[in-house]
């Protein structure tokens, strides 16, 4: 028989169901025994039976009127739920019961915890400890359940404490990770007394109470805490340190509190940023009652969010000492970091009305470029502010008063002039209000170095342009001329020895995060290595030059020198010319005599400014005399004349002096004369001729045959071919 389509997949459809119910219902089943079995009340053992007949009467009491009524499913449903009733009362064998009977001791079975709690906080209510704590002997329900509504029989303040703070809130969310009582306190039966060393919230055992949550990477994780290794850092700090030594120092629960701690950005915290000097007010008073009448303080009182409080300038929990290197408020870190993280911020600046240039200033001064190349005893803000009691200039009381200035600076520079009005600190060499003096020295050196720059390096590319051009290079014959003799020589190898080490350590004070000023900030925190080495090139600088002039004084055949360096009119013809001639619009080069205008030049702007910065670095360099008999605007005027004319002396050896003994084709690759005191004749004979002939004149050269391939330098007008003799004098 064929069943229709339709009938076949109705069938099919019904006998799939009928299977699918019976799996299920096999599936289920024992999950149904177990709920039918919760769901029943647990029943007493068998032999207990006889005992519940009459303890099960509830209203049965003693002799002397105590409760002995057991309610047997309650019992069953307790941790001594398996237990039977001569398991614990074993004196009890038969009916009627002895006259006396022992009582059920924990201790039977419970051991060690009796040991513990004997020893506890808890052993103070004697023989009921633990009722007192675990209730009805029949009745007892797991720890777990019992906190903290069992605590708060005892501890009704603390467990509401608790119930408000963040730890509460999160177990009354339903947080696994939240913590009871015993989490932080310890096992019941082992709590001890805050005051005992060996409770588990002790003071010196605090930290790792909390680290047992707020030093898990896990946990702050799983919890998105912002703040990380909070108890690693307080171990590191002064306090976490002073606690493991035993000694009276700030604890977890001093700062955040015990039972009711809140976040910190709630008003209520005792961390929060409103209550934070109050708390940590509990042991530092007086610091506290500095810092509320300063000007930090009052803005703090007046609702200012961004005012510091302490953890701002200490840190919060890696609070270390000022003496710490890694410190915050190191003379290292306080002004570049730390003051400088409000006060060089330019939303706050603007905000706050306070004046934007306090900290670049701070750090193009005298005491800030000190401290950069790793100074640790130079002037820092709190040198001059004040830490704690900071006050506005305009405060008597305050340590920048006009008034109290001789006072605040002669801290580190004795005797400091009260006489003068010392003036504004806070002076930039380059920018910012300063004294007329200071600005007009900026004024003339804004103008003066490139001018003077731009004429080198013009000068020099037109020289350079025309040489190459007229394919002109050095030409050595053989031939020389003493161009210096050993004392112009020891003159100047004293100014080549020194110069170059007074611009390489001047410049890495002023730069001093530059990766070529690094050694001497490594060296410069133990041994101030750059400032002693600039000091001792500026004494070899000056012994140099005081050098050379004592020896033009006794040398009376040398004293020429002076005189052929005066500058003369035919200096500025020779200049034109010498331009002219580059420049293509001369024909005939120009012909120098002994010495050329350049050299001339540099002679005197060498002397100028040997004069310049030695009188500018000996006032920097004795800043405590300067004070003591100038006005402070001398010492900022010697500040920005010493820079600049620091840049216009490095700059001009680069350009111009560099130029004439090196890159310059007809003594390229180098000038020797600074080492054997020589010159090529030739460059004599072409460049300057009548210098050469007076030579010549003199008696001083001798004829040599010149080489045939010798070219015509420039055009200048051909001498015949002479050799000097030897002679001492420079020519």
């Amino acid at each position: 028989m064929v069943w229709p389509q339709n009938r076949r997949h109705s069938t099919t459809r019904r006998l799939r169901r009928i299977f699918s119910s019976s799996l299920l219902f096999l599936a289920s089943f024992p999950l149904l025994l177990l709920a039918r079995q919760r769901e029943e009340p647990a029943q007493p053992p068998k032999q207990d039976e006889a005992c519940l007949a009459c303890h099960g009467q509830l209203d049965m009491k003693s002799e002397k009127g105590r409760s002995i009524s057991i309610r047997p499913e309650k019992h069953a449903a307790s941790v001594h739920g398996t237990l039977g009733c001569t398991d614990c009362h074993t004196s009890i064998k038969d009916f009627p019961h002895p006259a006396k009977i022992r009582k059920a001791e924990c201790a039977s079975c419970h051991a060690d915890q009796a040991t513990d709690a004997a020893k506890s906080v808890h052993s103070i209510p004697g023989e009921t400890a633990c009722s007192s704590c675990h209730g009805n002997v029949h009745e007892i329900a797991p720890a777990a359940k019992m906190q903290p509504g069992k605590c708060a029989e005892c501890h009704a303040d603390e467990v509401k404490e608790f119930a408000e703070s963040v730890h509460g809130r999160a177990a009354t969310s339903g947080d696994p990770d939240a913590p009871t009582c015993l989490s932080c306190h310890g096992p019941v039966h082992k709590i001890q007394a805050f005051s005992e060393p060996t409770s588990a919230v002790a003071r010196r055992n605090q930290p790792a109470a909390c680290a047992a949550c707020h030093a898990n990477a896990e946990f702050l994780s799983r919890h998105k805490i912002p703040v990380l290794h909070p108890v690693e850092q307080y171990l590191e700090s002064v306090h976490g340190r002073a606690v493991l030594r035993g000694k009276g120092a700030a604890t977890c629960s001093d700062c955040h509190g015990g039972h009711g701690i809140l976040p910190a950005w709630e008003a209520q915290s005792k961390v929060s940023h409103w209550n934070v000097v109050g708390t940590c007010a509990q042991c530092h008073k007086e610091i506290a009652r500095q810092f509320n009448e300063s000007v930090h303080g009052a803005a703090l009182r007046n609702g200012a969010r961004d005012a510091p409080d302490c953890t701002n300038c200490h840190g919060e929990h890696l609070i270390l000492d000022p003496k710490n290197p890694a410190s915050a408020l190191s003379a290292a870190n306080i002004s570049a970091q730390t003051c400088a993280r409000c006060h060089a911020d330019t939303r706050l600046t603007a905000r706050y009305g306070l004046p934007a240039d306090r900290v670049p200033s701070y750090a193009d001064s005298y005491h800030g470029l000190a401290l950069r190349e790793g100074s640790l005893t130079a002037a820092n803000c709190g040198s001059c502010h004040g830490v704690h009691d900071i006050l506005p200039s305009s405060d008597s009381r305050s340590m920048v008063n006009a008034a109290n200035l001789a006072k605040t600076c002669g801290q580190c520079h004795p005797g400091v002039n009260e006489e003068f009005a010392i003036g504004p600190v806070h002076v930039q060499t380059s920018t910012g209000p300063a004294h007329p003096v200071v600005q007009w020295i900026r004024g003339i050196y804004w103008v003066l170095i490139p001018l003077t720059l731009g004429f080198m390096v013009l000068h020099n590319l037109l020289d350079l342009v025309a040489k190459t051009r007229r394919r002109l290079s050095r030409r050595d014959s053989g031939e020389q001329i003493e161009r210096m003799n050993l004392w112009f020589r020891i003159a100047h190898w004293g100014v080549m020895l020194s110069f170059p080490t007074l611009v390489f350590t001047g410049f890495a004070l002023k730069y001093p995060d530059s990766w070529w000023a690094a050694p001497f900030l490594l060296w410069g925190k133990h041994y101030a290595f750059r400032g002693r080495l600039h000091r001792a090139a500026a004494v070899v600088l000056i012994a140099a030059t005081l050098y050379h002039f004592v020896h033009l004084a006794v040398n009376r055949r040398d004293r020429g020198f002076l005189r052929a360096m005066l500058p003369k009119w035919k200096d500025v013809t020779d200049l034109f010319n010498a331009l002219h001639y580059n420049s293509g619009l001369r024909k005939d080069p120009p012909q120098f005599a002994k010495f050329s205008y350049a050299e001339k030049l540099e002679y005197w702007a060498f002397l100028w400014g040997t004069v310049v910065m030695g009188v500018s670095g000996f006032l920097l360099w004795f800043n405590s005399f300067a004070l003591r008999h100038f006005p402070k605007w001398i010492t900022d005027a010697a500040t920005a004349v010493h820079w600049y004319e620091a840049l216009l002396a490095a700059f001009s050896i680069l350009l111009w002096h560099f130029y004439m003994v090196i890159f310059d084709p007809l003594v390229y690759p180098m000038d020797l004369a600074w080492w054997n005191g020589k010159a090529p004749a030739e460059h004599y004979r072409h460049m300057r001729p009548q210098y050469f002939q007076s030579l010549e004149r003199g008696g001083l050269a001798e004829s040599l045959p010149e080489p045939a391939d010798a070219p015509a330098s420039g055009g200048a007008p051909e001498a015949p071919p002479k050799t000097p003799l030897p002679g001492k004098n420079q020519r």
